[in-house]
């Protein structure tokens, strides 16, 4: 699921098996990963991100097995509706900075590091068992925009690998 420019949800398509992501929904009509899903040719769909019930519909519909959250900037209100795990990707190393504006908030409040996290959505706001993190350093001439890069090119190597933690976790679990 995706709202922006699509580069999270690029680097899974590049990383995962030809046939592992079979849908793409985004909640904005024009976004970046709109135009990366047609570029690979993954089926996307818009769906309001009020529209929870037609999201499982599709999941339902797709036989998907795992949700990930790459770069949608929306809260799913009713996670535990959906028919099977939730993944996200989030710029801080969580619990701390949940929400938006991590990246600022990291530097506004003089850390030394920050980093991303790859978790488990629940009903909490980034509340969710973390899966995954890696640290970024805040260097003292980081600015919001070069800090969000760096964490960025954290996120291109830790999400693909918390898939592949979750899929092993998914395939244990059926076994």
């Amino acid at each position: 699921m995706c709202s922006g420019n699509g580069t999270n949800f690029e680097n899974i398509v590049r990383t995962c098996s030809r046939d592992e992501v079979v849908i793409m929904i985004h909640n904005k009509k024009d976004c970046g990963a709109l135009k990366r899903a047609a570029k690979f040719g993954i089926p996307h769909c818009y769906v309001n991100a009020k529209d929870e019930d037609r999201m499982i519909e599709l999941f339902k519909a797709w036989n998907v097995d795992l949700i990930v959250l790459a770069g949608y900037m929306r809260i799913i209100k009713n996670p535990s509706a959906f028919p099977v795990p939730i993944i996200n990707v989030h710029p801080s190393l969580l619990p701390k900075y949940k929400g938006l504006h991590a990246v600022e908030q990291a530097i506004n409040n003089g850390e030394e590091f920050t980093g991303c996290s790859v978790h488990y959505v629940n009903e909490e706001l980034d509340g969710g068992e973390v899966i995954m993190q890696s640290e970024v350093p805040i260097l003292p001439e980081d600015t919001i925009k070069s800090l969000t890069k760096a964490i960025q090119r954290k996120e291109y190597a830790i999400l693909p690998a918390a898939i592949e933690h979750v899929k092993q976790q998914l395939l244990q679990q059926a076994s």
